[in-house]
């Protein structure tokens, strides 16, 4: 049933859409807090991310899409390890100026999961914890030429502490990226 109000929303933006974008995108992944407990730190690494864009109105779109994040997971007395973090993300974008404005500015937040990969694990057999939360930031799109844009993209996604290890707070993850979309 959830699927199926899913497919059914989806198709309905991408029919009434003024535009649909589809972007690749990579950068970098930081973390404002690395200390899990226990000993435990986890530190950010590159970030790839394929998103989405339907824009049904002047001013307003939709983006959804996933990132593989590669950070670093370290424990007292042991070199650090690399680990994947999973995100599937789903934003509102309030742009600034209107569609077929060269240079689009926007503002971004919405909500996600991050399914985070300890060594040795993988996600295909679904190991690996996941968290849920939100995320904010912004961007900005300029267009190139014919369908091409590049765009920018600063965003924080605030997501519960992984590994039950006794941090407390949030786990602030900071993105910082850049890449190229496609215009339709």
């Amino acid at each position: 049933m959830k699927r199926a109000a899913f497919t059914i929303f989806f198709l309905s933006a991408l029919a009434s859409a003024q535009s649909f974008e589809g972007s690749v995108s990579g950068g970098v992944d930081s973390l404002s807090k690395k200390d899990l407990g226990s000993g435990y730190t986890l530190d950010g690494g590159f970030r790839l991310a394929f998103r989405a864009t339907v824009n049904p109105q002047e001013h307003l779109g939709y983006e959804f899409g996933y990132a593989y994040n590669r950070a670093h997971l370290g424990s007292t007395g042991s070199a650090d390890r690399g680990m994947a973090v999973h995100q599937g993300f789903f934003e509102a974008l309030l742009y600034a100026t209107p569609q077929d404005a060269r240079i689009r500015p926007f503002l971004a937040g919405g909500g996600h999961f991050a399914n985070f990969v300890p060594p040795g694990q993988t996600a295909q057999y679904g190991q690996g914890e996941t968290k849920f939360g939100i995320n904010y930031g912004g961007g900005v799109k300029v267009k190139i030429t014919g369908p091409w844009q590049i765009r920018l993209d600063f965003r924080q996604f605030n997501t519960g502490m992984p590994f039950g290890l006794g941090a407390s707070g949030r786990l602030l993850q900071n993105e910082i990226s850049a890449g190229v979309s496609f215009t339709m």
